[in-house]
């Protein structure tokens, strides 16, 4: 009970942390208890397909049953907008549920890009048993 209190307590302040200006974007993944649930890809890509300054991310409100990674990655990709062939660096953000959680969790991620865009990701995320082809 103390430790939902705390951080409750430390939720609060940190998202007074927030900019009031932050757009909040919803999403979901979804995925196998206990290994890596992609939640997000960041990069820039520039109008002449290069890469731009990747964007910062910092973790709001981790999960309640897991935890927030970010690697490093290069993202390849074809007929993309204007571009027909490009491969940039890129975040990825990965959850990983706590062993044998299964239900339902939710992170929130604050992303800063290059230019002064903020954005507020609130993404559930749906974990599943191991082997399970269907959602707890």
């Amino acid at each position: 009970m103390l430790c939902r209190l705390i951080s409750a307590i430390l939720f609060l302040i940190v998202s007074t942390n927030v900019p009031a200006s932050a757009e909040t974007i919803e999403g979901t993944a979804q995925g196998e208890t206990n290994k890596d649930i992609r939640i997000g890809l960041y990069l820039n890509i520039q109008p002449d397909c290069t890469s731009g300054p990747l964007p910062t991310i910092r973790l709001v409100e981790p999960p309640a049953h897991g935890k927030v990674t970010v690697k490093k990655a290069k993202f390849s990709a074809t007929n993309y907008k204007q571009c027909l062939a490009l491969n940039v660096p890129a975040y990825v953000a990965f959850c990983r549920s706590e062993r044998d959680f299964v239900g339902n969790d939710s992170v929130l991620l604050e992303v800063r890009y290059p230019g002064g865009k903020q954005e507020l990701q609130h993404i559930v995320i749906t974990v599943r048993g191991p082997g399970s082809g269907q959602p707890a």
